[in-house]
């Protein structure tokens, strides 16, 4: 089990799974770690890390901890999330079997175009908006579809492709998250274009820089974070870029307490489509798999998104945002209590933890079953665990949608 407890709980034998800070904060290699002596939990404390989460089933326990499934508990019944905003437009719906064909299609041509703009950019030459914007419009009629055809294709992706993979997936999620504030399809598409090209700029960085295995040095960091700005200079020069677009590239690292960067924008000086960018691009940075950081399942980085809306994010920007891919995001590989593996195919309509799964596998008689279908609202008997990695089953989830 997950527990959150405070540092000053530590003791050697314990497995912290999560750190609870930034990779920049801390001089820990990973932010999963096990304490080995007291001097491990000396340097974390140094850290200024105040609470962390431990595995108690790889690690020593300690009594109070609350389990992570509570935390979660608290972003549902705790706060009641946003209803989600509709009109005709947005209740079209095709089952989402028919469009991953037609999504698939679509991200096969975001992804050669956002390599061409990337390439266009780095040897100096004009972004052609056109060629973008029709991309988007597709992945915006897909949404419009179905949304989670096209999110559920976006988690699929090479390590070593990492920023065109982001730019498409953080499109698409913003697309997505716009949909779910009830934005009119004109400034959708606006967002779109903003989420595909907000890290434009590092076209301009250094490729040592950009897949440094290693933690970047103080004078790399700094000439990293110069993106934004050099991002910004390059779409505000680029014939077609709506206002909308060039916001999102250039408030998408600040945060609503005046931490973030470049200008240290504090809660309304941030306009709304920035404050969007900001919560998406951390989540889809958290949930991959980086050259310097191995990726945390969706529901611990929900989890930190919801802890870090009390300074760096707007409070209900996150939950609308929660709303909006679920605590388990539809095509995820779950593993229940029961000891099965399935597949979430629909999220929870009155409890975000309990969504509907498709059954595909034992895990005790080590065999594919039979699918069958499971509304976990509506079983007391099986619950989810916690997320697996397909890979390690030789499963491909999306097969079973």
């Amino acid at each position: 089990m997950i527990k959150k407890i405070s540092a000053s709980q530590l003791k050697p034998g314990m497995l912290i799974h999560d750190l609870n800070a930034g990779w920049l904060t801390h001089p820990f290699l990973s932010n999963k770690i096990k304490v080995s002596d007291n001097e491990v939990i000396e340097k974390i404390v140094r850290c200024g890390i105040s609470e962390v989460f431990i595995d108690t089933e790889l690690g020593l326990d300690v009594a109070d901890g609350p389990a992570a499934e509570l935390i979660f508990q608290d972003i549902q019944t705790g706060i009641a999330l946003p209803e989600e905003k509709k009109n005709e437009e947005i209740m079209l719906h095709v089952p989402i079997q028919e469009e991953l064909t037609r999504a698939r299609e679509i991200q096969k041509q975001a992804k050669k175009t956002v390599q061409n703009l990337m390439d266009d950019v780095r040897f100096g030459r004009q972004i052609e908006t056109e060629k973008v914007e029709h991309v988007v419009e597709n992945m915006v009629e897909s949404i419009f579809r179905n949304q989670d055809a096209l999110m559920s294709l976006s988690r699929i992706r090479k390590k070593d492709e990492y920023t065109y993979y982001h730019s498409m997936s953080v499109c698409a999620l913003m697309v997505s998250f716009a949909r779910q504030m009830g934005f009119d399809k004109c400034l959708i598409n606006e967002v779109g274009v903003g989420a595909m090209l907000h890290d434009i700029g590092k076209m301009k960085i250094s490729h040592g820089i950009l897949n440094k295995n290693d933690k970047l040095t103080t004078e790399e960091y700094e000439m990293m974070k110069g993106h934004v700005l050099i991002g910004k200079s390059i779409l505000e020069e680029t014939v077609g870029i709506s206002e909308t677009s060039i916001l999102m590239c250039a408030e998408h690292h600040e945060r609503i307490d005046g931490s973030g960067y470049p200008n240290n924008l504090k809660g309304d000086q941030m306009s709304v489509f920035g404050q969007m960018t900001a919560i998406v691009d951390v989540y889809d940075a958290m949930t991959s798999d980086r050259c310097y950081q191995k990726k945390m399942n969706p529901s611990e980085v929900l989890r930190k998104l919801f802890e870090w809306s009390s300074h760096h994010f707007n409070l209900d920007l996150v939950q609308r945002f929660i709303r909006c891919v679920g605590i388990y995001p539809i095509g995820t590989l779950v593993r229940l209590e029961s000891g099965m593996l399935a597949v979430v195919i629909d999220h929870g309509e009155t409890d975000i933890l309990k969504p509907t799964v498709r059954v595909i596998f034992n895990t005790k008689r080590e065999m594919l079953v039979i699918p069958y279908d499971l509304d976990l609202s509506n079983n007391g008997g099986d619950r989810v665990l916690r997320y697996e990695a397909p890979e390690q089953w030789d499963i491909d989830p999306i097969a079973y949608l």
